[in-house]
């Protein structure tokens, strides 16, 4: 029995499969006799299936189609099908009697055809596929006339606008040049009288009106009006998504102020529709004609419009998000750039504290033009590399960077370093001389130490300043020059000029923008930088390989007060590497340790400037000048120590017991 219905079902398969098999070859027969083109593309634009006709029809086998594009099989033609092509798979929607004349690669005369294009979807809703259906027509050069069949309906003319607006909606980026196409394209497709758009606007919440074409005088105040999304007129079409058609009785019975308005125009029939996109509703594209129904019988091609139009509403908004995103990003990359600037592209300025990155912020500000800086700050601090940096960032940056140090050199020769002398202006003038003046020309002079300048000499200063001008020491002639004046000091000159030590005409016009350089102590995250640098710079130059700092010397630095500031610093690192033998920091803590006693006993900075000069002095015998005198072990000039010994007042005795 079990054996029979096993039989019996085999044969009900046998003749179920059969008559598929059957009605397979019947639909292949049917498809492939039919004077019909048939294709399907895929979302490449490649052929997946052709049948018999189509081939006939380009001239090429079946079997050549499969796989290739159709840029492939029909060259140049492709551009105008691909058109289409693309629309049904934006919008997913038919598009009806396309019509194409062409000369087709493989055929000696021209063609005309007239095509059907239908969207294919797979099981989850998307369109992976695209069917043509094709119709050749007689040959364009034939003299019979076209059988009434195969007649265009009277709407194709309109289709055809259609699909070559669409190609040109796709590439307008300007939104008024966008409007102004969306204006022409409205105006061909449809006979309205009023055409206006209304695009929801995030920023407002509400709907921004766009009028494109009008022939109602008044209709729209001339400048774009605002309404609520939640207004009367347009609600159901935006927030719903609901293609209306009102006719005169639907506008009597409205109480919407924006329809009332056109209904007053003499409007006898509106249409709202949804402007779709892959982002939700944008808006809605509103038509309106003085003629009763006037939109009845174009439904479908006004939903095809509202899908361009849709589309290149939702591409020019993507490409203002691209532009807004990309000049977001510029400037992202600008803020980072000048944050790398600030923390590493200034020579050897190191360090990353927000107290320094105020300074260099200054820096970038005041170098590209080519106002008087002076920079104000401790002995130590790097105000010379600040000044570089200014220098560097200028558009001086070619010309020349000119130093002089105003402490370092006796008052009798200040002048003639400055301006220069002629040959015989004193005893010892044998030749003339060039001054740091004339050097700086078309680039920076950098006078270290200002306040050190006598008073006598601050009153040529100040007309070098105020006229780029002076004369040579012992000569006559005006000497013009072009130069940017950036200054320096450690000293108060505000008490100064208050002491009368220090002219306050050149104070003023030294002090147009100040920059205050952080002391070591008003940047002590900078210290373990500083210490790295240091150790990495001197090991190197000593050829020695030190690979640790131990933690408990990196914790004495970094507590440490450091009267003489980066400069003590360095000093301090390099003769720490000189007394390391292994490859760990030998960083000798008693001195530092001896320094924190002072500190914690209230010392002042002065007694801590000077305890470190005596400290030095003890190091080298009283040895001032040389290459390992006290002077070089603080990073000061020889004339410069011996000023401060005389300011703090410290005797030989204290240093040679």
């Amino acid at each position: 029995m079990h054996f029979l219905q096993a039989n019996d079902s085999n044969e009900n398969w046998e003749a179920c499969a059969l008559n598929n098999l059957a009605h397979a070859e019947l639909l292949t027969r049917l498809v492939d006799s039919a004077n019909v083109g048939i294709a399907i593309l895929d979302r490449d634009f490649r052929y997946v299936y052709t049948n018999r006709s189509l081939a006939q029809m380009n001239n090429v086998p079946m079997e050549a189609h499969l796989g290739r594009t159709v840029n492939d099989i029909l060259g140049e033609v492709a551009a105008k099908i691909e058109i289409p092509f693309r629309h049904v798979l934006a919008t997913k929607q038919s598009l009806p009697n396309f019509e194409l004349v062409a000369h087709l690669p493989a055929k000696v005369q021209p063609g005309r055809w007239i095509e059907n294009y239908f969207p294919i979807e797979d099981s989850q809703g998307a369109v992976r596929w695209v069917g043509v259906i094709v119709v050749e027509r007689p040959n364009v050069h034939a003299a019979q006339p076209h059988p009434p069949v195969l007649e265009v309906p009277e709407q194709s003319s309109r289709w055809q606008l259609l699909l070559r607006f669409s190609a040109i909606l796709a590439s307008v980026t300007e939104e008024e040049e966008l409007f102004a196409m969306i204006s022409e394209c409205v105006r061909s497709a449809t006979a309205a009288d009023f055409a206006s758009l209304a695009l929801y606007d995030d920023g407002v919440r509400g709907l921004r009106v766009h009028v494109l074409n009008s022939a109602l005088e008044g209709a729209f105040p001339e400048v774009e009006e605002m309404m609520p999304a939640s207004d009367l007129g347009y609600e159901r079409t935006f927030l719903h998504g609901e293609f209306r058609i009102l006719n005169r009785d639907d506008l009597l019975a409205t109480n919407a102020p924006s329809l009332r308005r056109l209904r007053e125009r003499g409007v006898q029939s509106l249409c709202l529709i949804p402007l779709v996109s892959n982002r939700g509703v944008l808006g809605t594209l509103n038509l309106a004609s003085r003629k009763e129904n006037a939109f009845a019988a174009e439904v479908k091609l006004l939903e095809h419009v509202a899908a361009q139009v849709a589309i290149a509403l939702e591409n020019a908004l993507a490409r203002r998000e691209i532009v807004r995103l990309n000049e977001r990003l510029r400037q992202e990359k600008l803020y980072l750039r000048d944050e790398i600037h600030a923390s590493h592209n200034f020579d050897e300025i190191i360090g990353d504290s927000p107290a320094l990155k105020r300074v260099l912020r200054n820096v970038q500000t005041v170098a590209p033009n080519d106002a008087t800086v002076l920079i104000l700050g401790e002995t130590g601090t790097g105000k010379e590399l600040i000044a570089r940096a200014i220098h560097r960032l200028s558009g001086r940056a070619d010309g020349s960077f000119i130093k002089l140090n105003c402490a370092a050199i006796p008052t009798g020769l200040l002048e003639s370093e400055l301006f220069g002398h002629e040959k015989g202006a004193f005893t010892g003038a044998i030749t003339q001389k060039i001054g740091r003046l004339e050097l700086a020309d078309k680039g920076t002079l950098f006078l270290d130490e200002v306040g050190e300048i006598p008073l006598e000499l601050q009153p040529k200063l100040l007309r070098v300043l105020q006229d780029q001008e002076f004369e040579r020491l012992g000569g006559t002639r005006t000497i013009k020059v072009d130069i940017r004046l950036i200054a320096a000091t450690n000293r108060d000159l505000a008490a100064r000029v208050a002491q009368h030590e220090f002219r306050s005409d050149l104070y003023y016009r030294l002090h147009v923008f100040p920059i205050r350089v952080p002391t070591l102590r008003e940047r002590s995250r900078d210290i373990s930088l500083l210490v790295r640098y240091f150790v990495q710079k001197f090991s190197k130059r000593l050829n020695k390989r030190i690979e640790t700092i131990p933690a408990e010397a990196m914790r004495a630095l970094e507590t440490w007060q450091w009267p003489g500031n980066v400069r003590e610093l360095e000093n301090f690192i390099e003769r720490s590497v000189i007394l390391s033998e292994g490859s760990s920091l030998n960083v000798p803590l008693a001195e530092l340790n001896s320094g924190n006693e002072t500190g914690r006993h209230g010392a002042t900075l002065e007694d801590m400037e000077r305890e470190q000069i005596l400290r030095v002095l003890r190091e080298t015998g009283g040895v001032i000048a040389g290459v390992h005198g006290a002077a070089a072990r603080l990073g000061m000039k020889r004339t410069t120590l011996q000023s401060r010994i005389q300011r703090l007042g410290i005797t030989r005795t204290e240093f040679e017991n």
